[in-house]
């Protein structure tokens, strides 16, 4: 009897584990400055299909995104932050999009997309 109890506990807990590993975390370097940054570089990123949460750090200018299935692509993020005036270290915002954010939110822009 407690060897089948144990059998369904580790059944149990090996399906937990499995069904939360599935779930990959990708970082990207994001330049923003203040909290209306924040909003609109988690916006942007939210709304990339494959990714269940985007979470921006504007100390360490990290955001943070889960991916919700394995045909997500990241590229697709960082063009969609880009999209919204903020450099990636993959993708740049362009000029006209980035000169139109406000007074508080235009960041120091990279010399070199890639670091």
């Amino acid at each position: 009897m407690k060897t089948k109890k144990l059998s369904i506990l580790m059944m149990f807990l090996l399906a937990a584990t499995l069904s939360f590993a599935g779930n990959k975390k990708d970082t990207l370097k994001v330049y923003g400055n203040c909290g209306m940054c924040e909003t609109r570089i988690e916006k942007a990123a939210n709304a990339v299909e494959g990714f269940s949460e985007a979470l921006w750090d504007k100390e360490t200018l990290l955001l943070t995104v889960e991916q919700s299935n394995d045909k997500a692509d990241i590229m697709k993020v960082h063009k969609a932050v880009a999209k919204v005036g903020h450099d990636t270290n993959k993708a740049k915002a362009d000029d006209k999009v980035y000169n139109k954010l406000p007074g508080c939110c235009k960041y120091e822009r990279p010399e070199n997309k890639e670091e």
